[in-house]
């Protein structure tokens, strides 16, 4: 199977925000659509290794932000490139405000917002796939949504050129590069070891995203 078939489908980004009850955290998803309009209720699917899906796990509630093609890079470094395990996302974040749920939403980049309740929690392994109704929803600007092709032309920055004695594979969602002659030895794999020998259970350091959405560097 040609796996890279699945780049030809069409997705949005988002800036998924929730609340634990004593902090707020957001993470950058491409997963959030719409399934019924009466009931009105969407899905989103949230990586099992963000914190942001303990948060809606927990509470239940969340807010969609949908990006506009008015975001820049730093909006996807802020909430895609680190953990709220590590960081606070929010502070010294001039761009958000409180929605009638009490979460916060971001007011520049975005065009919309989307409030929602968990309904119902799928297990897919990796990832939770999250049931919800749609509490409450407004649009910001006019602006049209950023798509995942947009983010990739127009949006990500193109990677500054490194020297490497091998051969060197890049994340493409966020341009995180594994060099195979320097491995990687806190997650345990070896320098000179094969990017095709490592587990395809291996995921991008700083997005999260799998092994198949690396390209080899020419």
């Amino acid at each position: 199977m040609d796996n890279t078939v699945m780049y030809k489908l069409t997705y949005g980004l988002f800036v998924l925000t929730a609340n634990d009850g004593g902090r707020d955290n957001g993470c950058i998803i491409n997963t959030a659509c719409q399934v019924t309009s009466e009931p009105n209720r969407v899905t989103i699917a949230v990586n099992k290794a963000n914190l942001t899906n303990a948060m809606i796990d927990a509470d239940g509630r969340f807010n969609i932000s949908v990006i506009s093609e008015k975001a820049d890079f730093e909006l996807f470094k802020r909430f895609g490139f680190a953990s709220g395990r590590d960081v606070d996302k929010f502070a010294g974040f001039p761009d958000a405000e409180r929605s009638a749920n009490g979460l916060y939403y971001v007011t520049k980049g975005v065009n919309a917002v989307i409030s929602g309740k968990v309904l119902y929690k799928i297990n897919l392994d990796t990832h939770t796939l999250f049931i919800a109704d749609v509490t409450d929803g407004f649009k910001l600007d006019g602006a049209p949504s950023a798509t995942y092709t947009y983010y990739q032309s127009n949006i990500k920055p193109a990677p500054a050129a490194k020297q490497s004695s091998g051969t060197v594979w890049r994340c493409r969602i966020c341009g995180w590069e594994y060099d195979e002659s320097k491995g990687m030895p806190e997650a345990g794999i070896a320098p000179g070891t094969k990017f095709e020998d490592i587990p395809d259970s291996f995921f991008c350091p700083v997005c999260k995203h799998p092994k198949s959405d690396f390209e080899k560097v020419v």
